[in-house]
């Protein structure tokens, strides 16, 4: 008896050209508004919507279709202040220790420091962990292959549907990041990748005055 899954018709539409442009260009237009945003409202977000995202997030492809990922979502206003409080620990010794001078002056146009506020503002903190391997049932360890690769590929996906979803969001990567398997009750084979910070952008709310390169400056065509 085959273990293969069964395999099943492929849901696809085939769309005419124009109607391909149009979409693929209302996309960009929506995507390019989506900046990285420091100061969040604590207001709350609607029911459902990040779970949603979530759902998004978990279509991403992945390494053998096995799905290395695990997502926190962190709303309790105690353990996001905890998780503040420990992020900024970590913060405070890299800013002054641990980063490299070159690394410091690509920081600073961006006015960020370790003071990390809307860990504890934001009304969801999503934190992703990487897994090295499954777990079966029974106990038995189900080796996880390009981890990496498929859980930046699921990230990009979430932070572009928490974005379409009407969502201000910031990625942030406290250093080192081994607090949060205690802080969130993580096991040890999952490795902490990196922060969501999800809600609505506070009244006022500014960002630096970005641009993105061209096309052809980061795209070559054979």
């Amino acid at each position: 008896m085959s273990d293969l899954p069964p395999f099943v018709p492929l849901a696809f539409d085939r769309l005419a050209p124009s109607e391909m442009q149009a979409r693929a260009a209302v996309f960009y237009a929506a995507m390019n508004r989506r900046r990285t945003v420091r100061h969040f409202s604590p207001e709350p977000v609607p029911d459902g919507v990040v779970e949603d995202a979530l759902r998004t997030a978990g279509t991403a492809p992945s390494g053998a279709h096995l799905q290395p990922w695990h997502f926190v979502v962190v709303r309790d206003g105690e353990t996001r202040r905890q998780l503040r409080t420990l992020a900024e620990e970590e913060e405070r010794a890299f800013y002054s220790e641990r980063a490299p001078q070159e690394w410091l002056d690509a920081l600073a146009p961006l006015g960020t420091d370790a003071d990390k506020p809307f860990l504890e503002t934001a009304p969801v903190v999503i934190a992703v962990f990487a897994q090295s391997f499954g777990l079966l049932p029974d106990g038995r360890r189900v080796k996880h292959y390009y981890v990496s690769e498929s859980v930046g590929i699921a990230v990009g996906f979430l932070l572009a549907a928490l974005h379409t979803a009407g969502l201000a969001t910031l990625t942030h990567t406290p250093s080192p990041m081994g607090f949060l398997n205690e802080l969130l009750d993580r096991p040890s084979h999952e490795r902490p990748y990196l922060l969501v910070v999800a809600g609505y952008p506070a009244e006022g709310a500014t960002v630096p005055d970005l641009s993105r390169p061209a096309l052809d400056a980061f795209t070559t065509v054979v």
